[in-house]
């Protein structure tokens, strides 16, 4: 699974002499025609070579080569979304299989393009599921669209389980205190379970799952800090399969994320009016991001505009201007000014969120950001 630090390290690369192609594909079995997307990586590929400069074109025909022949020969191995950057000048080579779809797209730049993969981790971010019942539990891990088994818990010295009638048909008050007792060892065993887990794993949110008598049980006993991580609740089998359980988590995430992004872009809104560390428009972006203060970054999905970067120190400008105020440096047009924000704000290790539709966000400016000072 891909990581933000991972994105980091890889965005953090630039080369004024080389430069890097990189491709998204989207390789999904459902939606594209079989080995389609070979005959269409290859029109791309020839499209893009033909539009480049031909210095350009000449270093970077190594990598359309290579780029096209893994294309042919791995394809077993394709999930739904194909990432790859390649450098030949640089030896770098990285390719991603995930399991959600991207828009295709060749970009050939003098660092990697990472902008699909920002927006990837922002929509897709990792959460857990804790499936309970009286007697064991499940912890599954979901992220980028795919859903792992972490663990699981059995107690098996739970009472009651072959006696005629069920759970609900004790009739002795002793006896479903002694049960009680036991159903409390279990679940506490649980919380241990799952203490474990999210102390190893970075997981921002968690949705809990099982039986009708169970799931209200467990949730009533986690602690400050981990229940505040839990966004919702379903029902469900002990025995569901990943698919199942998946169907019913995901569209308590996609509820919780939408409900999120509105609350932040509110708060930035509000914060940017009363100057209390936060901006808003490409400019103020910009100012924020030369100083390092960006601690979280909120764009508009659909947002695009062209700008100048500084060929020796990197700085950026969506002004028109002959040489870099900073180092004098020369500036070169950027055609995606926007992508190359995010990607500075992250080698800052700033969050990035990329907001899917809001009408305010979009009339003030498309992109704003929270600041650390």
């Amino acid at each position: 699974m891909i990581s933000r630090e991972e994105l980091r390290d890889i965005a953090k690369m630039k080369d004024d002499g080389a430069y890097f192609i990189s491709l998204y594909l989207n390789v999904n079995p459902k939606t594209t025609v079989k080995d389609n997307y070979v005959i269409h990586v290859k029109n791309m590929l020839r499209r893009t070579a033909e539009k480049l400069d031909k210095t350009v074109t000449k270093k970077v025909k190594p990598d359309i080569d290579k780029i096209e022949t893994y294309i042919l020969t791995n394809k077993r191995v394709f999930k739904k979304g194909l990432v790859i950057f390649s450098s030949h000048e640089r030896k770098f080579w990285k390719e991603f299989h995930l399991a959600v779809p991207f828009r295709n797209e060749i970009i050939v730049d003098t660092s990697p393009y990472v902008k699909p993969l920002l927006d990837v981790l922002d929509n897709y971010q990792r959460y857990a599921i804790l499936l309970v019942d009286r007697e064991s539990a499940r912890l599954l891990l979901v992220h980028l669209g795919e859903i792992e088994e972490y663990s699981e818990v059995h107690s098996e010295d739970v009472p009651g389980r072959h006696k005629k009638g069920g759970w609900f048909s004790l009739a002795e008050r002793s006896y479903e205190r002694h049960i009680n007792y036991h159903v409390s060892l279990h679940l506490k065993d649980v919380l241990k379970e799952l203490e474990a887990f999210l102390s190893g794993e970075y997981v921002g949110r968690m949705i809990i799952g099982g039986s009708e008598e169970a799931v209200p049980k467990v949730k009533a006993m986690l602690p400050q800090g981990i229940a505040e991580k839990v966004i919702g609740t379903f029902q469900a089998e002990m025995l569901a399969s990943s698919k199942e359980i998946m169907k019913k988590a995901e569209p308590l995430f996609q509820e919780y994320e939408k409900k999120k992004e509105t609350d932040d872009i509110e708060e930035l809104l509000t914060k940017a009016m009363k100057n209390e560390n936060a901006v808003l428009g490409v400019e103020n972006v910009l100012n924020a991001l030369q100083e390092g203060r960006i601690m979280k970054l909120i764009v508009m999905k659909d947002f695009k505009q062209s700008g100048l970067s500084c060929r020796q120190c990197g700085y950026l400008s969506a002004q028109k201007m002959a040489s870099c105020p900073f180092c004098s440096g020369d500036m070169q047009k950027e055609k995606y000014l926007i992508d190359l924000i995010a990607q500075k704000a992250v080698e800052q290790g700033a969050f990035i969120e990329v907001a899917s539709e809001n009408r305010k966000l979009r009339e003030t400016g498309n992109i704003g950001a929270f600041l650390r000072f």
